[in-house]
């Protein structure tokens, strides 16, 4: 078993087109970089009302600068907030690649080890002249066409001796695209770049030269978007779509419905398809009476302390308290300690910030670790709410009666065994149709068993911690991946840094060896 060390999950870099001006042109993605963004750096070309719009919507801690100097230098800023965790945006006018400076910062970014994206924008040019009603069709850069007849190839034909264009056509029509251009006099050796499922999470590109791009993109079907002049050389360094360290990977999502979505939303930056399979049901518990007295003796001041170990504990409480017509107010005077961020962020947003977080191990020996043994005199009221699963461990209730304190320990929701996945989800599992699985929990390990089967060997397994390591281990898994710290952002940064070691390793085998080696999925096929 590899550990991969995590201690917090590495920053991020975006390079983001801020369109011809209006706020209103600003695509989603644009947006949800710039509203996460800790740090923007912005060209001085970026109208001051779309700059007051972003910040109207940033987080409030949100800083903001122009960008000064050379593009090595405005690299340097990014990087140096991206190596510190945070997540750092380049704001530029129109879109990124429309810019020869945002270029060089992408090849410097590109470069270092850390991640980043390339959002598009709405060029200026087309933009404001759209915006201005004056139509452009003698702009052929850049094309999207249904109808191939209709290109004007000499126009093409002039644009790749300058440089280059792109343009959009159906797949059928592309041989019709390569006779066109060689007619027009393109040379035969122009390099050359077809796309499909362009922006998806199958994205494939497949680089060649005029006269064999046919043959190369041999598969390709719907829609493509054909790259043509010397620019085509810069793939090797600006490509970050597909050079992401999960691209491709299929990756398992066994969770309970609710908590799926962030872990998925990670994976999926970091290019990997999340399958989500719920494993577990919450379900309140049979008998609400110790509940409704617990919920009683906070508003009574019965507690000194309420310790939340999970998200799904935090909701029952405050369902609980929605149920009585009772706010944030009425836990006036209790504190509040939590097993980790993921439940103390879910605790925050009901406008209560806890007292006690574990600063290292995310468990219940790490809460045990950092909760001071009850003193009567410091503390007048000695005793704990402890509202959990009905199949929770003692642990941590045994721990604090250790420490002198009185335990209320309540079942506040039930956990039960999902439905098992659909036919073909289970085929998959067994048969290695899924290149790696994350496990958040014991239960979500046995769960999945129960319902799905046992993954495949060739499939990566990746766990939170070392109680569900145990349990994996128990049922015949091979555990590949375990983070140093439980949490979830930090098991999807230690599987996407297995990825990365892992194409390095084969990238540094001979062609043959790598035939012949037995490590799966696509990091591994596109060696092969």
């Amino acid at each position: 078993m590899t550990t991969r060390t995590a201690r917090k999950p590495a920053g991020r870099i975006a390079f983001v087109g801020a369109g011809p001006g209006d706020p209103e042109l600003l695509t989603r993605r644009a947006h949800a970089a710039l509203t996460d963004a800790d740090q923007v750096v912005y060209d001085r070309g970026v109208p001051d009302s779309l700059l007051a719009a972003i910040k109207s919507e940033a987080k409030e801690d949100a800083q903001f600068s122009p960008a000064e100097g050379a593009p090595g230098d405005v690299a340097k800023v990014l990087l140096s907030a991206a190596k510190s965790g945070l997540s750092a945006v380049h704001l530029v006018a129109g879109d990124p690649f429309g810019h020869e400076s945002v270029v060089k910062e992408v090849q410097a970014v590109a470069r270092t080890a850390v991640h980043f994206e390339v959002v598009p924008g709405i060029g200026q040019a087309e933009g404001v002249a759209t915006y201005a009603g004056v139509p452009l069709p003698a702009v052929r850069t850049v094309a999207d066409v249904g109808d191939v007849t209709a290109l004007d190839f000499d126009a093409l034909a002039a644009s790749a001796r300058k440089g280059s264009f792109a343009v959009s056509v159906d797949a059928g029509d592309l041989a019709a695209v390569r006779d066109g251009l060689l007619a027009a006099g393109v040379e035969p050796g122009t390099p050359v770049a077809v796309t499909g499922d362009g922006t998806g999470e199958t994205q494939y590109t497949t680089t060649s030269t005029v006269d064999s791009f046919v043959a190369a993109a041999l598969g390709f079907t719907g829609r493509v978007v054909l790259s043509v002049g010397t620019d085509v050389a810069e793939r090797d360094s600006l490509s970050w779509w597909e050079n992401r360290p999960l691209y491709g990977w299929k990756v398992l999502v066994p969770r309970t419905k609710e908590q799926a979505g962030a872990m998925s939303a990670r994976l999926r930056a970091y290019g990997a398809i999340p399958c989500e399979v719920p494993t577990i049901a919450v379900e309140p518990p049979r008998t609400p009476a110790q509940m409704e007295r617990a919920v009683k003796g906070l508003v009574d001041g019965r507690y000194a302390w309420v310790v939340f170990t999970s998200v799904n504990a935090v909701r029952a409480v405050w369902e609980k308290f929605d149920e009585h017509g009772l706010d944030a107010r009425h836990f006036g005077g209790v504190k509040i300690a939590c097993i980790g961020e993921a439940t103390a962020e879910a605790v925050r947003s009901f406008g209560i910030q806890p007292e006690l977080i574990p600063a290292g191990d995310q468990s219940s020996e790490g809460l045990l670790a950092e909760f001071s043994p009850h003193d009567e005199i410091l503390d007048p009221v000695g005793r704990v709410l402890l509202p959990r699963a009905d199949i929770a461990t003692e642990t941590l209730a045994a721990g604090l009666i250790e420490r002198g304190w009185e335990v209320d320990d309540v079942t506040a929701y039930r956990t039960v065994r999902a439905a098992p996945p659909p036919a073909e989800i289970r085929d998959a599992i067994k048969s290695g149709g899924f290149d790696a699985v994350l496990f958040t929990s014991s239960s979500t390990v046995r769960n999945l068993v129960g319902i799905a089967g046992k993954p495949h060997a060739r499939t990566v397994v990746a766990v939170i911690g070392p109680k569900t390591a145990e349990t994996a281990t128990e049922f015949g898994l091979r555990v590949d991946v375990q983070p140093q710290h439980a949490s979830v952002p930090d098991l999807v940064e230690a599987l996407a840094s297995y990825a990365i070691e892992l194409r390095e390793k084969l990238a540094a085998m001979p062609a043959k060896q790598r035939r012949g080696s037995k490590v799966q999925g696509p990091t591994a096929l596109r060696f092969r």
